[in-house]
């Protein structure tokens, strides 16, 4: 039988990140679609915790691979344990969730198996050994159906378009001991980004502000704290310096899907929208009648972000 084999993501203090349920819902999908059985694998100093939260999601089997050497994530390190347990598996697909790590880790890893790789993949069509990989091109004006031709298929997976698995019948944990290289990379310093708002890549309700705000965002940041929301920004904001970088939403930046968009100041280039146009409303607000934002907004609002912005806000303080 066939296996799909999901690598499973740790946050730096140890928690599963969410963004690994929403790679096993896809690897859920992938499975059914071929006839295969759902393994996930998570590495790391110690995971033994981990591995029996991931086994209570559906797969197979979790193989817990725990050595001193992968305290912490290091692509040269985890790649070729993940090689191996791929290798012994006789894995057919090896996919992960398409985040920073996931877009560091899954080249390297498809290199060693020499595997061809599909990012950033939407979906799967198809049946058994004809099944596609759904994914977005050209800033996602195109969405192609891919096809890899090799044994071994890796891919990364979009999380905003599957769902974050459900609890299911419970799998078995297989503990194995990764064999660590000795690697020219180590870990000098993390520096975590700390926040009370959620997290964007996360947040139900994101207020974003661009080259608007004229680096001003003060009234944009107060209307998120008011419907508790995450703070997002153009590249056009960061690179000029107004926030930091983990906050660039868009192709280059991070792609969320949140129930509520609220673009303040955005012209609405390619590159942005095709970080933001799977939210399920967007808001656009915007002194130009002609930015391309309001071609993709459910609602747009023709006005100066400064009058606009403290009007609204205590409109919503009068509501609640």
């Amino acid at each position: 039988m066939p296996t799909v084999l999901i690598v499973a993501e740790q946050q730096p203090d140890g928690h599963l990140r969410k963004a690994t349920l929403n790679a096993l819902s896809a690897g859920k999908a992938l499975a059914q679609k071929v006839g295969a059985e759902l393994h996930v694998a998570v590495l790391g100093k110690d995971v033994a915790k981990v591995a029996d939260e991931l086994k209570t999601y559906g797969p197979k089997v979790v193989h817990s691979g725990s050595a001193a050497g992968l305290e912490h994530y290091i692509a040269e390190a985890h790649a070729p344990a993940l090689a191996d347990l791929a290798t012994s598996l006789k894995a057919d697909y090896v996919g992960a969730a398409a985040t920073a790590q996931g877009k560091d880790l899954m080249p390297r890893l498809a290199a060693r198996l020499k595997a061809a790789m599909a990012s950033e993949v939407l979906g799967f069509e198809g049946q058994g050994a004809d099944v596609t990989f759904t994914r977005p091109m050209w800033a996602g004006n195109v969405i192609a159906s891919v096809k890899l031709t090799t044994p071994v298929k890796v891919f990364t997976v979009r999380p905003t378009e599957f769902n974050a698995a459900e609890p299911g019948p419970a799998g078995e944990v297989t503990a194995f001991s990764p064999k660590v290289d000795a690697v020219k990379t180590k870990l000098i310093e993390f520096k975590e980004v700390k926040s009370a708002r959620p997290d964007l890549s996360e947040a139900k309700v994101v207020v974003a502000g661009g080259r608007g705000t004229k680096g001003d965002f003060k009234e944009l940041e107060a209307l998120a704290d008011e419907l508790g929301a995450a703070v997002g920004a153009s590249r056009a904001a960061c690179d000029a310096g107004w926030v930091p970088n983990d906050l660039q939403v868009g192709q280059t930046g991070k792609v969320v899907a949140p129930t509520l968009y609220i673009a303040i100041g955005i012209s609405g280039a390619i590159q942005h929208i095709a970080g933001m146009k799977g939210s399920r409303v967007i808001v656009a607000i915007n002194k130009d009648a002609e930015a391309p934002i309001f071609q993709v907004a459910d609602y747009g609002l023709v006005g100066d972000l400064f009058k606009v912005l403290p009007e609204l806000r205590a409109a919503i303080k009068a509501a609640k």
